[in-house]
């Protein structure tokens, strides 16, 4: 996957991640390596120990190694700390860790602040995610305060937890809270359960087969099923015998090939996963990411395969005699499918369109010339990718993004509109269930209230609450949500949230975390600002959300306008934000702060080396830095669809242009710092913020401090376990506070 997620569970890893590591979508996926145009490895000068301009950071080697690049010659003079598991660079990692661990524990407040953020924590319900309905049951992960990993529970169509009970609890599978669950898929009958498992944050994924009414596991453990390059899928055969996955290469391979060429197997419960048959994905690109679906209908199987991450997409159908029938192609410009129960195939197609209309391909029917269009192409987008469509008998449900909120539009069967959900101001639509009957579940996420879980009546047209909700010990009442707009360098005019207690002054006095995320088409919806949120605004501080582009706000007009070589807008946008909080009196560059993670930490990146002298402090979690080495890394061959080549003239010379590593200047007054990072990430490698990091440290010349954390007790963020997670959270916090002076 990218830095995004392949798979809907990745998408809330974010739970764990959300509660802490600023609600963001961390949607990077590990970036899979493509080999670099020309590596002359030259070393450029004399190796030797630097000595940090940052007072106190430890001293650090420069090594320079000269790459050229079409002519280009491009020096990096920390290529030595690309070595992970190397001697030198686990002592300078160690040493980076030492100092950093002081500063911060030094922090007066910072363990108030710690202690502070885990009573909201472990004080509300923990939220829900990832619904799965099955005759007369619903499936949910829970991800309860209590314990360190979300449960999956069971209980039934009434959407009550209190009849509810744990299936699977990957705390009692491993004590230590490292082992977590990926994704889950039950079967047709709900009688069973396939789980990826994954440890320490890994995403490396073995599916195992658990008993939904003992929670036994019954012995079945296929591997190498989910990657955080690709991800990972199953679907279940109609009458349970079964199941198709997605398989990475084994022994038949090279190592260098194992996270890609994913493909679809077939195993049969009671058997041995080494014979699984082969299914389909032969012809697949190397970098497919598969998603697999036949929950509306269990004789067929709706292949979904992306081409990386960068929007193309192709669609499958296998039907019960074996056949694969192949329905879109990567140029057609199809990004999302959804199947009805009698086996219509709903499909929302962007080409010629951006915004998305919706496609109707009756059953049996698979050719895409055949489809007719129901819904036409309108002023609002339908979200991009995966989550755009629901269908149940009757009633077909269209989500739309506007700028970031979502709404949600109901059309029966001949796409007749029928009105629209009943949705709060400034929400999220965060999942679809479909139910049977034709109603639907969907979970709500705003700003200023915990999420939860409301059914939607098709025929009545009516919202209704039901008990799936996570309570909050932290209460918004004082709040206020303002939606506003600044204006980008080109022009174009980019929207961002304001969430503040009611009377802040605007007078420049605020203090202001300015936040976003702009790539790979994911919308950064509203979501509750549950313990960070609640914290900083009771110490008069300011939330901004900045909905920029490259992200899915305004479709995927809005998406292209921000990849490849337009990336730069991107940050553009956000500078925009960040200078109309200042020329509007919001905050004052001495009181603004930002912080992002994963393609929003390439994001804090660019931001702190192309506008330093707007921001007091930056913290950036498993971000991405040397743009022109992104490629080498296991999942950066996934990304290349999105950022871009080094092997393409242009887009090298748009990667080099912002690529924050190699436009770090010395003797720059820089803002202070907090790069933290992930020493089992696969998304993104814990590398990039090593030499950001070292980089920073030689070059700065104001009296900030530019800070390095890897744990070792995590990965991208998700799986991370709840203690640690808090503990992450209190130390950016408390960074923030301490640097903006917030007592």
């Amino acid at each position: 996957m990218a830095l995004g997620p392949a798979h809907a569970s990745s998408a809330l890893g974010q739970i764990s991640a959300t509660l802490l590591l600023m609600e963001s979508r961390m949607a990077f996926k590990s970036l899979a390596p493509a080999s670099v145009v020309i590596v002359a490895g030259m070393l450029a000068v004399a190796a030797g120990p630097a000595v940090a301009s940052d007072p106190g950071a430890p001293p650090t080697a420069v090594e320079p190694v000269v790459d050229d690049y079409h002519g280009t010659s491009v020096s990096d003079p920390y290529r030595w700390l690309e070595d992970n598991d190397g001697p030198r660079v686990r002592a300078w990692t160690d040493a980076e860790n030492q100092r950093t661990r002081a500063l911060l524990d030094a922090i007066p407040g910072r363990a108030a602040l710690r202690d502070r953020l885990a009573d909201l924590i472990t004080g509300a319900s923990g939220a829900w995610f990832e619904l799965e309905a099955r005759p007369g049951v619903l499936f949910a992960m829970h991800a309860d305060p209590k314990v360190q990993q979300p449960l999956l529970k069971v209980m039934g169509l009434d959407a009550d937890p209190a009849k509810g009970r744990v299936v699977l609890d990957p705390n009692k599978l491993d004590p230590s809270g490292g082992t977590t669950v990926d994704w889950y898929v039950p079967s047709p009958d709900g009688r069973r359960i396939a789980v990826s498992l994954s440890q320490r944050g890994s995403e490396e994924g073995t599916v195992h087969v658990f008993e939904t009414k003992t929670g036994k596991d019954i012995g079945e453990a296929v591997p190498r099923v989910q990657f955080p390059t690709g991800g990972g899928s199953v679907a279940w055969r109609a009458d349970g015998s079964g199941f198709w996955y997605t398989r990475y290469p084994g022994e038949e391979r090279p190592e260098a090939d194992r996270r890609f060429f994913q493909q679809i197997f077939y195993h049969r419960i009671g058997t041995d996963p080494a014979k699984d048959a082969y299914v389909l994905g032969r012809d697949f690109p190397k970098i497919a990411e598969t998603r697999l679906d036949n929950r509306a209908n269990g004789r067929l199987l709706l292949a979904e395969v992306k081409n990386g991450d960068g929007g193309e997409v192709m669609h499958f159908v296998l039907t019960e005699d074996g056949k694969a029938h192949q329905v879109t192609r990567f140029e057609d410009g199809v990004t999302d499918a959804t199947m009805a129960p009698e086996g219509t195939l709903y499909l929302v197609s962007r080409q010629g369109s951006p915004n998305g209309r919706v496609l109707e391909l009756a059953p049996g029917h698979y050719d895409l010339a055949d489809a007719k269009e129901i819904v036409p192409a309108g002023e609002l987008s339908i979200q991009p990718g995966e989550g755009a469509l629901a269908a149940t008998r009757g009633y077909v449900y269209v989500h739309y993004v506007v700028g970031g909120p979502s709404e949600v539009h109901v059309f029966d069967a001949s796409g007749r509109a029928r009105g629209k959900l009943p949705l709060p101001e400034v929400s999220a639509a965060r999942g679809l269930t479909p139910l049977p009957g034709g109603d639907l579940l969907v979970t709500i996420g705003t700003y200023t209230k915990p999420i939860y879980t409301a059914r939607f009546d098709a025929k009545a047209g009516s919202l209704t609450a039901t008990g799936i909700a996570m309570t909050s010990p932290a209460t918004f009442d004082d709040a206020e949500v303002l939606r506003a707009f600044a204006t980008s360098k080109d022009g174009t005019r980019v929207p961002f949230t304001i969430v503040r207690s009611k009377g802040t002054p605007q007078d420049g006095s605020a203090p202001a975390l300015l936040t976003g995320y702009g790539g790979y088409g994911i919308v950064y919806a509203p979501s509750f600002l549950a313990s960070r949120g609640r914290v900083w605004l009771e110490h008069g501080g300011i939330m901004v959300i900045a909905n920029i582009r490259g992200g899915g706000e305004y479709g995927d007009a809005w998406h292209l306008a921000g990849n490849l070589t337009k990336k730069q807008n991107v940050f553009d946008d956000f500078t925009a934000v960040a200078q109309a909080l200042i020329d509007e009196h919001y905050t004052t560059p001495m009181r603004l702060a930002i912080e992002g993670g994963s393609n929003g930490g390439l994001l804090m990146g660019a931001a702190l080396t192309q506008h330093p002298e707007l921001f007091r402090a930056v913290v950036s979690h498993v971000g991405i830095y040397d743009m022109l080495r992104v490629e080498l890394d296991p999942n950066g061959l996934f990304n290349v669809t999105e950022f871009g080549t080094v092997k393409d003239p242009d887009q090298f010379a748009a990667l080099y242009a912002y690529s924050p590593y190699h436009h770090v200047v010395d003797g720059t007054a820089y803002p202070a710092v907090l790069l933290m990072a992930g020493e089992h990430d696969g998304r993104v490698n814990p590398m990039q913020s090593r030499k950001m990091a070292a980089r920073l440290q030689a070059a700065t010349g104001s009296d900030q401090p530019v800070l390095l954390l890897t744990s070792a007790q995590s990965g991208h963020g998700m799986g991370t376990a709840l203690s640690v997670a808090i503990e992450q959270s209190a130390d950016s916090m408390a960074f923030l506070f301490d640097r903006l002076g917030i007592k």
